[in-house]
């Protein structure tokens, strides 16, 4: 059964957000604007960026974002309100992250699909509302290429995708300001071209690599997200159980980024956490029908791969403030995101932050299995869906043997760096 989160419960940071109005041209094959599911309840409209898949090998992209706080183009000035949504100093509060001092050195990459115009330009916006160190081209901070990576010849623009390049590039720099950036972008979303992006991002020197998208699975196991000396993290999903095991995620060599719901709490963290399950959607998790069973998994539930291996807000009641100039749907500017596509970069940036990437091999999920959780934040509280009573814990949290791993938050959330 889902469990609403009140906005009230969310807290007053969702006040208002600055947006706008405008048209973006829509790609062949891409997310249509028809097609983009909205939400409406009482905690008001989810807007999700991408579709669900086109029939075959594509994938889709997990951003979805708060249509009901974007503001009406009145309000558009030069000098806005601040951000709704939490920013780089609530993140890092609450996940305990070193972001000031860490990260120098490190390049996280970014593969999604499709091109972003306003990419470097947005992120600078960002950066410079939170007065985070600039980071562009010119410095040598930030790339942006094709699967090929070429720098001039890049894919055809799209709407959608260009909403969770932002998100990316923004929860990257919340995390480890301190990393270089490469947004690697595929010419669509086919399984082959995300594949190629995949290749390009570790060829030219990332230390990890997110992957906020997802689809069916179709194999057990891709060289494309398996890459030793790199970590690669990917999206858990955003409906539930029900939607089973998702790759690349599922994938052994892949950290699965599951979501929780953060708030402001008085306790001695000044945080709490359950598992993100309300009317704008759910964490994934799963059992694999096509991974086998990695050594260093634990749970006696699943036969083969358990989805999620840890996790990160990703509720759009309680979300990240996110800039994108290039209008879709008629929203631009400010807004207020959540979906797993806030987990993946976010959790991708803290093992940036903690560097041990060139030292985990292809399993970079392995060291937070062996862990069992030190160094995390238990999420012991709320279900993504139903499942069998056999395997329960990998629906609800706090139903395992151990209490603390389950498959909507796996181990739990960061609490500093030293389980990355």
């Amino acid at each position: 059964m889902r469990k609403s989160l009140t906005l009230a419960a969310a807290g007053a940071l969702l006040a208002g957000c600055n947006g706008g109005i405008g048209n973006a041209p829509v790609v062949p094959g891409a997310a249509a604007p028809q097609a983009i599911a909205a939400a409406q309840s009482t905690q008001g409209t989810i807007v999700r960026s991408c579709a669900k898949p086109l029939p075959g090998d594509h994938f889709r992209c997990l951003a979805e974002f708060r249509a009901d706080l974007a503001l009406d183009p009145m309000h558009k000035r030069k000098h806005p309100p601040l951000p709704s949504g939490y920013g780089p100093s609530q993140l890092q509060s609450a996940y305990s992250l070193p972001s000031s001092t860490n990260g120098s050195g490190q390049t996280v990459a970014i593969v999604d699909a499709y091109n972003d115009p306003n990419a470097a330009s947005d992120l600078a916006v960002y950066r410079s509302e939170y007065g985070l160190t600039a980071c562009t081209t010119a410095s040598g901070c930030f790339q942006q290429v094709s699967q090929t990576g070429s720098k001039t010849s890049l894919p055809k623009n799209n709407g959608g995708w260009a909403e969770e390049e932002s998100l990316d590039m923004d929860m990257v720099s919340a995390i480890c300001p301190n990393c270089k950036i490469i947004l690697v972008e595929a010419n669509s979303a086919t399984v082959a071209n995300l594949e190629k992006a995949e290749d390009e991002a570790v060829a030219l020197g990332a230390n990890v690599v997110t992957n906020s998208y997802g689809g069916s699975e179709y194999a057990a196991s891709d060289p494309a997200y398996s890459h030793s000396g790199v970590a690669i993290v990917a999206s858990a999903g955003d409906d539930g159980y029900a939607e089973g095991s998702m790759q690349p995620c599922s994938f052994a060599s892949v950290v699965c980024a599951g979501g929780t719901s953060l708030t402001q709490a008085d306790n001695a963290r000044g945080w709490s956490e359950v598992v993100w399950n309300d009317s704008y959607g759910a964490t994934g998790s799963g059992c694999s029908s096509e991974v086998s069973k990695p050594s260093w998994q634990t749970d006696k539930g699943c036969a083969k791969r358990s989805q999620s291996d840890a996790s990160f807000d990703a509720d759009p009641a309680t979300g990240v403030a996110v800039y994108d100039s290039y209008a879709y749907e008629g929203y631009e500017g400010w807004l207020v995101f959540g979906g797993t596509s806030v987990a993946s970069p976010s959790l991708a940036s803290v093992f940036a932050l903690a560097g041990n990437a060139s030292s985990l091999g292809p399993d970079a999920a392995q060291p937070i299995w062996n862990d069992a959780g030190t160094g995390l934040n238990s999420v012991t509280s709320g279900d993504n869906g139903s499942c069998p009573s056999s395997i329960e814990y990998i629906c609800t949290a706090g139903t395992g043997t151990d209490g603390v791993y389950s498959g909507p938050a796996g181990w739990g959330t960061p609490d500093g760096i030293s389980d990355f």
